[in-house]
């Protein structure tokens, strides 16, 4: 049980720290640009804009979906040595 309310909590903070980002992201992308080995600012904008957004913090069921059927095709063609135990937080 505590370790479902940790898991909790650091659900929490990680979507907190996702939504300062984006409702500060000039801010946010200066501070990943010290990060990323030259990149060009456009190029981050663009990455950030694509991977980074509401998706982000909770992706939902599709996104759930997504992720499981990733993780069936991955061990269809055994990237995975037994099967993947999915559980969403």
């Amino acid at each position: 049980r505590r370790d479902i309310e940790r898991l909790d909590d650091l659900s929490e903070v990680l979507a907190e720290g996702i939504r300062c980002g984006l409702e500060n992201r000039d801010d946010a992308l200066e501070y990943a640009l010290q990060f990323g080995r030259g990149i060009d600012e456009a190029v981050a904008d663009r990455f950030i804009e694509m991977y980074v957004n509401e998706l982000t913090e909770d992706y939902g069921d599709e996104g759930r979906s997504a992720v499981a059927e990733l993780l069936r095709r991955g061990e269809e063609i055994g990237v995975f040595p037994e099967p993947v135990r999915l559980d969403f937080v």
